[in-house]
């Protein structure tokens, strides 16, 4: 599947590897837009819109073996080979399918805020009431569609990151196939011992990756891998503490 993207061409960056941005659930291409736009004047980035978000198609599928094979055929179509990917929660596991189906290909990685396994927690069942809830009553304005969901969240960030998705009265994301799919989405395959460079930056108030059973995940899965915290964040890191997240990349990445 060729999925939605924003491309910008650095003329001075092209011998470069370039960076691939991949969001999390509910999210676009511009949710990591604070982060990759840091990185437009150093290299070519390109941001994506996952299957059944954004502007990318819908599908009735949706693992991550199937949404890795979305970034590849959308980088084959740009004659992009070698990349080096960012990735944030759901994101972030799409990255690290892409060292088992495409290793060759793959520069370095860095995973925003999620663990390779599959949780068993169920962060999102009032996220996916509140987003039913505005599509039953057909609402049309944001400010309508805020006063509903405030109904069911409590907390004003993931109210206003999901209204970001909502545009003349619908959704940007595919509600019902994410919540078809909840458990694939939750899920995770323990891939191959990956041998590959990979920085992991979890929030330092997220429960995403706060488990000895999250670091030993990684740690058997990615013995290379660094891990670096952020105090004071949760799991929207880069929205929180965005030039921390900024600095831990460039660090890594060697910008």
């Amino acid at each position: 599947m060729i999925l939605n993207h924003e491309i910008n061409q650095n003329e001075h960056a092209k011998e470069k590897i370039p960076f691939v941005f991949i969001h999390g659930l509910f999210g676009s291409l511009s949710n990591l837009g604070m982060i990759a736009r840091e990185f437009y004047k150093s290299h070519v980035v390109i941001q994506i819109d996952v299957r059944n978000h954004g502007h990318s198609p819908r599908s009735s599928e949706m693992d991550y073996l199937v949404m890795a094979q979305d970034i590849l055929d959308t980088l084959d179509l740009l004659e992009i080979e070698k990349f080096s990917v960012i990735g944030h929660s759901m994101g972030g596991k799409i990255a690290m399918q892409l060292t088992a189906q495409a290793s060759e290909r793959v520069e370095k990685i860095v995973v925003l805020d999620i663990a390779p396994i599959a949780y068993t927690e169920n962060h999102h069942d009032q996220v996916f009431k509140a987003l039913f809830a505005v599509q039953d009553a057909k609402i049309e304005t944001r400010l309508d569609a805020t006063k509903i969901m405030r109904e069911y969240l409590d907390e004003e960030m993931v109210i206003q990151f999901l209204m970001k998705s909502f545009h003349k009265g619908q959704w940007l994301f595919n509600g019902e196939e994410l919540f078809h799919h909840y458990t694939d989405i939750l899920g995770w395959h323990n891939i191959k011992i990956s041998h590959k460079e990979i920085l992991f930056i979890r929030g330092g108030d997220s429960s995403y990756m706060s488990q000895d059973q999250h670091f030993q995940a990684v740690m058997h899965q990615f013995p290379n891998a660094q891990i670096k915290v952020i105090e004071n964040a949760g799991h929207w890191l880069h929205a929180e503490k965005p030039q921390q997240v900024i600095d831990e990349i460039s660090r890594y990445m060697e910008v």
